[in-house]
Formats: structure tokens, C-alpha cells, sequence
């Protein structure tokens, strides 16, 4: 790991150490630092990796699931705290020609949520009819499934033309995951939550692993591919 303890390093606090070309995404020595230990990921570093994730998936697409990663912004145009839920706002996120495969076609759609200080994910799970929650602190929040439920049902009617019935999809908050016990790996357990699930795996780490996790995401950022 010795590339991620240079990266890490003072003097390159405001060097670009990777740019990723299809997100415009730079990552600055600055920004890689919250994935030191202790520290709050940020939106550019949970971004890339989720971009990352896509690529890998497009690499092997035999050994994952067909997923969309939703990056940090959408949830936040879809339910802004001025407007409150408004479709509009995102509805031109999906295209097909923007994204080369229709949404309602994957799997599973990865929404990241962020609550002022904490990260929780929401999952729109196709392949099980459930819309999930998932929240390392073990919260519940019936207001984030209930706007995915009615985004789900807009954007299959704008991009197909059809009505899905989703009445008997399953409102999940998932219990049994791993749960974190500090203050500051919230988005890192988000991102394994992703990660896991992307491949169809069950959620197998626990607290102990997020150190080993935050220098193995930094390298990957570092070399533009997640494994």
C-alpha cells in the first residue's frame, strides 16, 4: 500500500493524483484524505468509486448483476428541502442515449442517502421486488422508500410508456447487515454495502474490516479500477 501512503502525503494536498475522464471527476491529495482513517468520505471520492464499480461491471458483465449507481446529487434533486419530491428535476438523469441501457432494465438501482452528517443507502431491487434501506446505524427512514417507490413508477411510465404495479413490492429495512460503531464509517460501510450487493454476495464484514477497506478504496481510486 505504499502508492496510497504517498498519495496520502502533505505535499500533495493540492496535486490532481487521478482525473476520471468519463465524470470529469478530479481527486486532489486534499479530497483522497478522507479516507484516512477517522475522517467523513466525501462526495467526489464516493462518486469515482461508484463510477468505478459501473466499469467493472461492464468489464465482466457474466460475474455481476446489471446495476445503475445513482451518484450522491440525485436523491437530493429528487426530494430537495425547499420543493419537496419533484420528478421533473431528474427525469432527464436516464435517458437511454445518456446512459446506453434503459434503468428499469437493471437489477438493482444504488441510490446513495445523505442525512446532514450520516450516509444510508437505498436500493431499488428489480430482481427481488423490494425497495430497500439500508443504514449502518440501524435507521429507518419511510420517506426516502416511499419517494423511490413513486420515482420507480414515473420513470418506467416516461421511458416505456407503461405502468408497473409495484403494490406488492416489498418495503424493506434490512437488519441483518453490519453494523458500524464509530462516528465516521458511515460512507464506507454504504460503499461495501454497494459493492457486495452489486456482485450478489452477502454483506460477510464487519467493523474490524473498514480500515482494510478505506486503504483498499484508495487504491483503487488511485488506479482508476475497482476489483
Amino acid at each position: 500500500m505504499g502508492e496510497v501512503s504517498h498519495a496520502f502525503s502533505a505535499k500533495n494536498w493540492k496535486k490532481i493524483l487521478v482525473s476520471h475522464e468519463n465524470s470529469s471527476i478530479d481527486i486532489r491529495g486534499q479530497v483522497l484524505q478522507c479516507l484516512k482513517p477517522g475522517a467523513w468520505l466525501n462526495d467526489e471520492v464516493i462518486n469515482l468509486y461508484l463510477e468505478l464499480l459501473k466499469e467493472r461491471e461492464n468489464r465482466e458483465p457474466k460475474k455481476f448483476l446489471k446495476c445503475h449507481f445513482f451518484n450522491t446529487f440525485f436523491y437530493k434533486k429528487l426530494v430537495s428541502p425547499e420543493s419537496g419530491y419533484n420528478y421533473r428535476a431528474v427525469k432527464r438523469w436516464t435517458s437511454q442515449r445518456k446512459l446506453g441501457y434503459c434503468l428499469f432494465d437493471c437489477d438493482k438501482i444504488f441510490v446513495p442517502i445523505h442525512k446532514d452528517i450520516h450516509w444510508c443507502l437505498a436500493v431499488i431491487n428489480k430482481k427481488d421486488q423490494k425497495f430497500q434501506y439500508l443504514d449502518s446505524l440501524k435507521g429507518r427512514d419511510a420517506k426516502v422508500l416511499n419517494a423511490l417507490a413513486k420515482y420507480f413508477v414515473e420513470e418506467v411510465r416516461d421511458k416505456s410508456g407503461k405502468d408497473i404495479d409495484i403494490s406488492s413490492w416489498e418495503r424493506e429495512y434490512v437488519e441483518d447487515l453490519p453494523a458500524q460503531e464509530n462516528g465516521f464509517d458511515c460512507g464506507i460501510f454504504m460503499l461495501k454495502y454497494i459493492d457486495f450487493y452489486s456482485r450478489g454476495l452477502s454483506l460477510c464484514f464487519d467493523q474490524e474490516h473498514m480500515p482494510y477497506f478505506r486503504l483498499r478504496t484508495a487504491k483503487e481510486i488511485l488506479r482508476l479500477r475497482a476489483d
